[in-house]
């Protein structure tokens, strides 16, 4: 196995990616405030709805300073790294698993008229200008190359690039 996949993990969150260490982290600050507004949502106690308004009110500030469109009630894995959210899109209904890096330009969607939208596993790489569109699943520790589309599922440990996108290689020996 890969250096790469043997210190990150497809099972197991790595919450340190998502810690905020300095005041001007907008990525960092967006995913909280989701994650903020998830964790208040269920509960009816006046607090939490101040708390879930607050949520939702700092939510909309770093989505316009980031230029990112991530729903609010988007299920996401904890360790999601995104380094530079501008443009990144996801839709509602995707589901993302843990550990996963997004680049700038990314778009997660649903084909019209198709019910599903995107898995995607543990510890999947997607570089800038990726689109995942439709009723589609990534395989964990997947790698999907910059401007590749990914319209067809995609196994784990598969490197991914072209369009439409083309399994090119492994990031590990199959065994």
């Amino acid at each position: 196995m890969s250096d790469r996949n043997k210190w990150v993990s497809s099972e197991f969150a790595d919450w340190e990616r998502e810690r905020i260490t300095s005041f001007w982290l907008p990525n960092r600050k967006l995913l909280r405030s989701i994650r903020d507004y998830q964790k208040y949502v269920k509960n009816t106690s006046y607090l939490a709805r101040v708390l879930k308004r607050t949520a939702v009110l700092r939510y909309r500030f770093w989505s316009v300073v980031t230029g990112a469109d991530i729903p609010l009630n988007v299920r996401v894995g904890g360790g999601l790294s995104i380094p530079h959210p501008n443009g990144v899109v996801i839709h509602p209904s995707s589901v993302i698993g843990v550990n996963c890096l997004i680049h700038q330009q990314v778009t997660i969607g649903k084909k019209r008229g198709e019910k599903g939208a995107p898995v995607i596993a543990g510890h999947v790489d997607i570089g800038a200008g990726a689109k995942i569109i439709g009723n589609i699943t990534i395989g964990e520790h997947a790698l999907i190359g910059a401007n590749a589309v990914v319209t067809k599922d995609v196994p784990p440990f598969a490197i991914m690039a072209g369009i439409p996108a083309k399994v090119i290689g492994f990031t590990q020996k199959a065994e």
